[in-house]
């Protein structure tokens, strides 16, 4: 693991981050079903992600979550 950063942002300015990042993870979840089943979805628009596999766009997709889910669990030790 690489080093730790200690960051400071406005409520604001995170959950505008936290957003970004959901953005992302949807994005990259998105790209994975498509590569499993090659049908796009017919009521919305969305770019499909340059990757190799299903799995790899999924792992991309936990990565985004699983920095989601941190960000989440430093909030509430804040409040």
């Amino acid at each position: 693991m690489g080093k730790t950063f200690r960051i400071t942002f406005s409520n604001l300015d995170l959950l505008q981050l936290l957003d970004g990042l959901a953005l992302r993870a949807e994005s990259w979840e998105r790209t994975a079903s498509y590569l499993r089943t090659q049908e796009m979805p017919h009521d919305e628009f969305f770019l499909i992600e340059e990757c190799s596999s299903p799995e790899e766009a999924e792992n991309i997709a936990a990565h985004y979550r699983s920095i989601i889910k941190k960000i989440n669990q430093q909030m509430e030790g804040q409040r």
